[in-house]
């Protein structure tokens, strides 16, 4: 029993899935996804092999109501199947009859440049809510998805609880120093607060593996630099009583720490900081 949303953000054309299901390493079975192809959920009694045989024929210009066909064409599992197909161009959905059997809702919701899709829940409410959460919340596209999640728990979710969630998001060009068709993927194997968990882990996703937001750099300032000193001076990184000021040894030596701690794609070379950056040290080391 699960619940899923798949979503294309037209702002950066990206195309994400996130999962939440009482089951452990549910994304491992269910996501599947190619930037500027398309992404497709396969859930209750999974066919992996729809996902990648989906994208193979979505590859080739296929439509998404047409390719929902063929993959469930000779399917002889297709009543204990639900699928869930989304690219920039339109979506298709599909529940077997067995599936809506089972207890719990079983169902699927378009919203605006979204589709929720799930079973075992606890009404049509959870797929209503994560749709509406999916709209109303500011935030990145990734943000966005895991609120979803959040609205749909709080309406009541799967009737069976929470185990795992999961998180993929596919754009060209994106990625570890931009060179990657994925721009997050993370998977919540066994959390007995997998949503929340899955939110805790991508804030560290963004500090790792995005590059800094120009309205997030400031210049450093005397307290900062006093704060950002000590600490290279604890650690190693600089030795003396340095001068006060943010001058090109400190840049230095704090770009050295940066790469230590796993800031990779935030290192500056200037007398600049990271906002998201400095809260995060500051978080680290607050006691």
């Amino acid at each position: 029993m699960t619940y899923s949303i798949l979503a294309h953000d037209e702002t950066t054309g990206a195309l994400g899935i996130a999962v939440q299901s009482k089951f452990p390493g549910v994304s491992t079975l269910i996501c599947h996804g190619a930037a500027k192809v398309g992404v497709i959920a396969t859930q209750a009694f999974s066919n992996p092999d729809h996902g990648a045989r989906g994208l193979e024929l979505l590859r080739l210009g296929v439509a998404p109501e047409t390719t929902l066909d063929i993959l469930l064409d000779g399917d002889e599992n297709k009543a204990e199947r639900q699928l869930a197909i989304l690219t920039p161009e339109g979506s298709a959905r599909f529940t077997g009859e067995e599936v809506r059997g089972w207890a719990g809702f079983a169902g699927a919701l378009e919203g605006n440049s979204c589709l929720a899709h799930g079973n075992g829940l606890a009404g049509p409410q959870v797929l209503q809510a994560m749709v509406d959460g999916f709209a109303k919340t500011d935030g990145d596209f990734a943000t966005r998805l895991i609120a979803a999640l959040s609205s749909g728990e709080a309406a009541g979710g799967e009737l069976r609880g929470v185990q795992s969630a999961g998180l993929q998001i596919f754009q060209d060009g994106a990625g570890y120093g931009g060179r990657q068709q994925m721009l997050v993927d993370i998977s919540i194997y066994d959390h007995a607060d997998p949503i929340a968990e899955l939110s805790r882990c991508y804030g560290l996703h963004r500090l790792s593996y995005f590059p800094s937001e120009e309205q997030n750099l400031v210049p450093v300032d005397a307290e900062t630099a006093a704060y950002l000193t000590k600490i290279l001076v604890d650690e190693g990184y600089l030795t003396g009583t340095p001068a006060p000021d943010w001058d090109a040894d400190k840049i230095a030596a704090f770009a050295r720490f940066m790469g230590r701690e796993n800031y990779d794609n935030r290192i500056r070379e200037d007398a600049l900081i990271d906002l998201e950056v400095l809260a995060d040290i500051r978080a680290k080391r607050s006691d």
